[in-house]
């Protein structure tokens, strides 16, 4: 038996909860992974996981093991990356998740220069607008629009998005141009919903003036749970829009959307970088944070209280 094999697999099963899902990350077969567990175990002469046929779970004895097992594996990738060499050029494998208009618009185009910089660190780049298990789908770190609401994470604000109200000319010549937010929540205008993954629900906007604040739901044809498909919908006319400025300069630019109510206020949207407390922050990393927080500082700043 390879104990550091053995003590990788036994720490992926638990971060997974599953052994299918840590061979998949592991690059092995169920059966090794099964087998490294197996005789990690007989060498202990204790159980550490209760398997069935739908889930695995772990035992109080395996549960102190794993603590320890995932400091000694950080520990030993500290090492390695502490050498000098290691860090002037952080290298392999990194799985982030960030939302869709995010990868569209910022990362993937400032991407080349990123590989340029860090020729050796591969990016596997989930890219969607759900919410990710990190430590179950075994993601390095996200990217988040708004408030993180898992307690357990290690979250970096690196940006802040400031929003505008626009929507396509087509539909303006339809329902006509409203001079006040109110009026989105009258029967002849509509607003293009947008989903929480968490609730199911459409998120509402906050809106403000010389004091007046204003709660707007509106009215929808159409509802999506990803920022490309809710762009989409407003460039075809489906209704007002709520979206990051990042987003819009070329479809204003072009004429595929017009700003609306530009002397009213939306609070920007924090965006956050969050990762797990027992993943260890590597060299590689690293890397990928500083590089957002630099692009977040082009495209996103942060905003100073009183701004």
């Amino acid at each position: 038996m390879d104990r550091f094999d053995a003590l990788q697999a036994f720490a992926r099963v638990v971060e997974a909860g599953s052994f299918t899902k840590a061979a998949h990350t592991l690059h092995m077969s169920k059966t090794t992974v099964t087998q490294l567990v197996q005789q990690l175990e007989a060498r202990l002469r204790v159980k550490l996981l209760h398997r069935t046929t739908r889930q695995v779970k772990i035992t109080p004895d395996g549960a102190a093991y794993y603590e320890r097992v995932v400091r000694l594996l950080a520990d030993l990738e500290d090492a390695d990356t502490s050498l000098s060499s290691a860090l002037a050029a952080p290298k392999g494998r990194l799985r982030v998740d960030v939302p869709s208009p995010l990868a569209r618009f910022i990362l993937m185009p400032a991407l080349p220069a990123f590989h340029e910089r860090y020729p050796d660190i591969q990016i596997d780049m989930g890219v969607s607008d759900r919410v990710v298990n990190l430590i179950g789908d075994n993601v390095d770190c996200v990217l988040r629009g708004g408030e993180v609401t898992e307690p357990s994470l290690v979250v970096r604000r690196v940006g802040d998005l400031r929003l505008g109200v626009y929507a396509a000319p087509a539909y303006l010549q339809r329902a006509g141009q409203p001079a006040h937010p109110g009026e989105l929540q009258d029967a002849h205008h509509r607003t293009v919903g947008f989903l929480r993954s968490r609730s199911g629900t459409v998120a509402p906007i906050t809106m403000q003036r010389d004091g007046q604040q204003l709660e707007i739901h509106g009215r929808h044809v159409v509802t999506v749970d990803d920022g490309n498909a809710y762009l989409a919908a407003g460039v075809a006319g489906m209704g007002v829009l709520w979206l990051p400025q990042y987003m819009v300069p070329t479809h204003v630019a072009q004429g595929e959307l017009v700003p609306l109510f530009e002397d009213w206020q939306i609070e920007p949207m924090p965006m956050y970088v969050a990762y797990p407390p027992n993943r260890h922050v590597s060299a590689k990393l690293r890397a990928f944070i500083d590089w957002v927080v630099e692009l977040m500082a082009q495209h996103a700043p942060l905003v100073r209280r009183g701004e």
